[in-house]
């Protein structure tokens, strides 16, 4: 038969008392009363059924029982200490790994990445980028940065950092970009478009959200990935569609310009934690992005 532990509370009182040889400096510890250390102690012995302490004088002394209990108890939550210590230094000393498509870490996270660095240098980011499918479950990542769409999963906790809008994008250098950087987005209708097989449905939906009738698109050069569809296009190979956060830089310096704006989709950019590993890290995190992406 499994013999139950007495109540953790009352082990620690006895411990404590046993150790200070004073339940009143024991009750200092613990930041309790005098009368509450007392009151565990009598639990335990009764659980125990049998005395611990004996009176002595004005104080009171350990029974043998009692000493050999304070031994293996004093000795045991030494270790449960040091081991505590040690799981608190290794999380604040261990890297925190995050895990981003390669596109989003190439485009929007590296030009970042050292002002990070300077304002949360606690985190020591360690990056894993990756252009498959990702998951979020997987061991040995604490958070995932990416694109998706509610509903949120129970055993995550998602951080919701900013709503995906996605736009056609061109750049100067594009052949026709003087006849369409100023023409109504109608006249994307017809032009062969940059498409990416990761987002087949990137441009049917801007077109929906521009009413615009999605089966007059004309899909030109496909790429397996939108970090190479964004090169393209900035090589002047035609005109791409993208997240507005991946082409912010792009835009700001010129290289890329969008003159049909960009619409919403029901997708968020969010920072996800699975919940068994929430920790303050993760929460920094989140806010430092989310400050970024409003600036």
């Amino acid at each position: 038969m499994t013999q139950e532990l007495p109540p953790l509370n009352a082990l620690r009182a006895f411990e404590a008392a046993a150790r200070l040889q004073s339940v009143s400096q024991a009750a200092e510890q613990l930041n309790v009363t005098h009368g509450a250390v007392s009151r565990q102690i009598r639990m335990l012995e009764e659980h125990l059924g049998l005395a611990l302490f004996v009176k002595d004088g004005r104080g009171v002394k350990l029974t043998d029982a009692g000493s050999r209990l304070r031994d293996v108890s004093s000795e045991a939550f030494a270790r449960l200490r040091a081991v505590c210590s040690e799981l608190q230094r290794g999380q604040a000393e261990a890297p925190f790994v995050l895990a981003c498509p390669g596109s989003l870490l190439a485009r929007w996270f590296i030009p970042r990445l050292d002002r990070l660095n300077r304002e949360l240098p606690e985190l020591r980011l360690q990056l894993s980028a990756s252009e498959g499918e990702l998951n979020p479950r997987r061991a040995g990542v604490d958070a995932t940065l990416w694109f998706a769409e509610p509903p949120w999963p129970a055993d995550m906790r998602v951080f919701e950092l900013a709503a995906e809008r996605i736009g056609p994008v061109l750049s100067p250098r594009y052949a026709r970009f003087a006849e369409l950087h100023r023409a109504p987005a109608a006249a994307l209708l017809g032009e062969p478009l940059l498409h990416t097989s990761s987002r087949p449905q990137a441009w049917p939906s801007w077109a929906t959200g521009n009413g615009l009738d999605a089966e007059g698109l004309r899909l030109g050069q496909g790429f397996e990935h939108l970090y190479y569809l964004l090169e393209a296009a900035a090589a002047g190979l035609g005109v791409a569609i993208a997240p507005q956060q991946l082409v912010a830089d792009d835009l700001a310096a010129g290289r890329l310009v969008a003159p049909w704006g960009f619409v919403a989709t029901p997708a968020r950019l969010a920072l996800w934690v699975p919940a068994r590993h929430l920790d303050q890290r993760a929460q920094r995190l989140a806010e430092w992005l989310r400050g970024e992406l409003a600036g």
